[in-house]
């Protein structure tokens, strides 16, 4: 096992194929329900993606959106009651060395982008579903000022702030929003180790 710096215990991804391993999780751990949501994570991952394409937004966001959520299978200790509590630096670090900056920050920022929503937008919690509500409670709630100040000064926080609303968007019963393999080439592009 590999433990990133934040102390969250990583799965071992051996010498393997990484994009066939991704392609794996979102067919298997992937196809499960999304915290009550009408959607499984992989379908959420996929609509969130797929609502980046719609905006135009560059590759490498649209691959952070893809890939957002993979923290939930990254973490090989996440116990059953907290799995989406440090998903985001789970994810950041799962990512970490095989993504440039541009895919993994926002990856690693998405809760924090919603906190910071929350904290800027008071109408923003209004948008957010049950589940997105619940978690927001339990990942610290809205940011405070010295939180959004911080924030705000990392280089990716809009390209966060972009994923998250997106992914909010992302859990539309019946959507369609294609497979992994439909996105596997630009993954595939946009890795920095082959």
């Amino acid at each position: 096992m590999t433990t990133a710096p934040d102390g969250v215990v990583l799965r071992e991804v051996g010498d393997g194929d990484f994009v066939a391993l991704l392609a794996e999780i979102f067919r298997t751990e992937g196809a499960a329900q999304y915290l009550g949501e009408a959607v499984s994570m992989s379908e959420h991952m996929l609509q969130t993606a797929a609502n980046a394409r719609a905006a135009g937004e560059p590759d490498a966001l649209v691959v952070a959106c893809l890939l957002h959520d993979i923290g939930h299978f990254a973490n090989a200790q996440a116990a059953a009651d907290d799995w989406h509590r440090r998903h985001d630096e789970a994810g950041g670090a799962f990512l970490l060395g095989r993504f440039p900056p541009e895919v993994v920050e926002p990856v690693r920022l998405h809760v924090a982008a919603k906190r910071y929503l929350c904290a800027v937008e008071p109408t923003y919690l209004d948008t957010l579903s049950h589940a997105s509500v619940e978690t927001l409670r339990v990942q610290g709630g809205p940011m405070s000022a010295d939180e959004v100040a911080v924030f705000e000064r990392n280089p990716h926080h809009r390209a966060a702030v972009r994923l998250r609303r997106y992914e909010e968007q992302g859990k539309r019963e019946g959507a369609v929003a294609g497979t992994f393999d439909d996105h596997a080439p630009l993954v595939r592009r946009l890795l920095v180790t082959r």
